[in-house]
């Protein structure tokens, strides 16, 4: 789930309006894109990238590493399972609003096929200086700056304030993971916290996360094996119960899940969990400078 600036990326649905504008500022990133698929212009030229019909033609034509949706909800489940035939290893899907019942079906395709999906409702993945998937505005120094701090975040918007903050602090990051804010998603904050403990480039994690879900108290049980610092900003401590805030996944039911569960989970494993996301820089800055 981390990018790397060697990978190749397909872009599926690269001619529409948010597929074009976010190729460009890939493309302007240093992202290695090698093209796109969109079936009704298939052997056209798009930004200077040849298009093809699906993913499998194009797996017949380069090697391909990733590949990235920009595809309406009702044809995610499709352009999915055309990227697991092409043997496409790491898939982001950033669509939200797909029937759960697509994502249960080709999450498990994947998962039997040995692909990653991250997301779906990701706002994608970012390694500062050398690759972005998605649309997360990488290109803004004051926001990504390359350096030694992963992030992990269910919230595009929350991720963004929190890698601003850090660059602020005079911190840089290593890599962004946005794992996404439905319900049902493939890479998981446990899975995203296990990459980057084993990644050499991360020297501390921030983890942003929301009420909801019981991700954060899987992921505290890996957090006790780990020597690298955490710090935690987990969004929803003032919700009320029962009630769903912001994204589908924010909704808690029962003790797991609440404000308090996921701060007790955390703070038991040595992570710090902070009231505002400015806190979780402040600590990371004293702990790695």
């Amino acid at each position: 789930m981390i990018i790397s600036g060697k990978e190749s990326v397909l872009v599926q649905g690269i001619t529409g309006q948010q597929g074009t504008f976010w190729t460009k500022h890939m493309l302007d990133y240093g992202t290695n894109v090698i093209g796109g698929v969109n079936p009704r212009k298939a052997g056209t030229e798009h930004l200077g990238l040849p298009v093809w019909e699906s993913a499998v033609a194009a797996a017949a034509s380069v090697p391909i590493d990733a590949s990235i949706l920009f595809i309406p909800p009702l044809g995610v489940k499709a352009a999915v399972l055309d990227a697991i035939s092409a043997d496409i290893k790491k898939i982001v899907v950033l669509t939200e609003h797909i029937p759960v019942q697509d994502v249960m079906y080709f999450l498990s395709e994947a998962a039997d096929a040995g692909v990653r999906v991250v997301g779906p409702n990701t706002a994608g993945l970012v390694s500062p200086g050398e690759s972005m998937v998605g649309f997360m505005p990488a290109f803004n120094q004051r926001i990504f700056r390359p350096g030694s701090v992963g992030v992990i975040s269910r919230s595009g918007s929350l991720g963004t304030l929190i890698c601003l903050n850090l660059v602020r602090e005079g911190l840089g990051i290593s890599h962004f993971i946005g794992i996404g804010g439905d319900p049902v998603i493939g890479t998981t904050t446990k899975d995203a916290l296990i990459a980057l403990d084993n990644d050499p480039k991360t020297r501390a994690i921030a983890l942003v996360g929301e009420i909801g879900g019981t991700m954060e108290e899987e992921a505290a049980e890996y957090a006790r094996t780990m020597k690298k610092p955490i710090a935690c900003f987990i969004a929803g401590a003032a919700s009320p119960p029962g009630k769903k805030m912001g994204h589908a996944g924010a909704i808690v039911t029962g003790e797991r899940g609440s404000f308090a569960s996921k701060e007790k989970a955390l703070t038991a494993a040595g992570a710090s969990v902070h009231p505002t996301p400015d806190g979780v820089s402040r600590t990371l800055r004293s702990l790695t400078t």
